[in-house]
């Protein structure tokens, strides 16, 4: 089984792959920036952010002295910030108790903040050619449609099922190669959506392609719940045009990004509602003027729909000295959420104040 799946596998590799940077070398510490990276972020985006991380951090030990504020500053637009701030932790990490050289034990690399099992494995196996099988949403559904494999990925026995699959399959000598090759299979080939299947070079041995299963595999059990936020911004500008800031703290989403004021609610609110809020009022004052309302802005992450339209409100009181503020000139030095970014993107600030 083994040996006609991988070589049938490599042999495709080979004719079919994209020539991505962080393939054309062994170095650990750019596999791993790539590989978080690429963690719920598609190649084509992935590719910019991790060419300028590679130009601007070229050695892990620069990463690690970096200002958390650079690192999420350089990451803005990729969402998900966790990553990056576990990108940082994890450099430091490896600075201080590797002595700034990137870790080549399997248990070294999964202890590293930020790294599961399919990152360890994938590092494992693409810098150090160890035998470790990754398995990924790719990998998922590759084996699950050829051997028709009905066992809900996202359970512990599915689990457990499909890793213990893909390290049967695995070829001990070029797991490398074999790991970015199944992969890269899925991801260009075994596609989600509309998979050329009567080209593929498994179909003669593909059990959901036989059985009219391939839009039925593979298989989840839980559906994921998704919440709805409005986020209402109100970009204050005092008299001395300087703008409020707030940085977000941990325990929801954007930790450690800045955002403008901020006030959410359960669902879409009017303009004087919002301008009538307390937090606004205690905020901006009583004499206070609307320059600009966007547009309302939709982000959808994995378990939330975000709603936001910002509101650009000019007063004539100087903001305190104990809060977060900063001018329209270095409005770009701080580090936003997606959508304050696209916000900023569609507005000039600075012709409406």
């Amino acid at each position: 089984m083994e040996n006609w799946f991988s070589r049938g596998l490599i042999t495709w590799y080979k004719t079919n792959k994209r020539d991505l940077p962080w393939r054309n070398h062994k170095d650990p510490y750019k596999i791993w920036l790539s590989e978080i990276i690429l963690q719920q972020t598609q190649v084509i985006q992935g590719t910019s952010y991790y060419l300028k991380f590679t130009q601007k951090y070229p050695k892990i030990g620069q990463l690690a002295a970096a200002k958390e504020d650079e690192v999420l500053k350089l990451w803005q637009g990729l969402g998900y910030y966790s990553r990056a701030r576990n990108l940082h932790a994890a450099a430091k990490v490896v600075n201080d108790s590797h002595k700034g050289v990137f870790p080549s034990k399997y248990e070294d690399i999964k202890a590293l903040k930020g790294v599961g099992d399919y990152t360890a494995a994938a590092i494992s196996s693409f810098a150090y050619n160890m035998p470790y099988a990754v398995v990924d949403g790719n990998v998922y559904r590759v084996l699950s449609r050829l051997f028709g494999i009905e066992t809900p990925i996202d359970s512990g026995t599915g689990k457990k099922e499909f890793q213990q699959l893909a390290t049967e399959l695995l070829d001990k000598k070029e797991p490398g190669q074999h790991n970015q090759a199944i992969m890269e299979f899925g991801s260009q080939f075994c596609k989600p959506v509309n998979p050329d299947c009567p080209n593929c070079i498994f179909n003669a041995k593909c059990v959901a392609f036989k059985n009219k299963q391939v839009n039925e595999l593979p298989v989840k059990a839980k559906k994921t719940k998704v919440r709805d936020r409005f986020l209402n911004y109100v970009v204050l500008i005092d008299k001395k045009n300087e703008i409020y800031l707030n940085r977000r703290v941990a325990g929801d989403i954007w930790q450690g990004l800045y955002e403008f004021l901020l006030i959410e609610s359960d669902k879409e609110i009017t303009t004087p509602q919002l301008l009538n809020h307390k937090k606004v009022k205690e905020a901006a004052g009583e004499k206070f003027k609307l320059l600009h309302t966007s547009k309302l802005y939709k982000h959808v992450l994995s378990h939330q729909h975000l709603y936001a339209r910002f509101y650009v409100v000019k007063t004539s009181i100087s903001l305190s000295k104990t809060q977060t503020k900063t001018t329209l000139n270095n409005l770009t030095d701080f580090a936003f959420a997606r959508l304050s970014e696209k916000f900023l993107n569609d507005c000039e600030l600075k012709e409406i104040v």
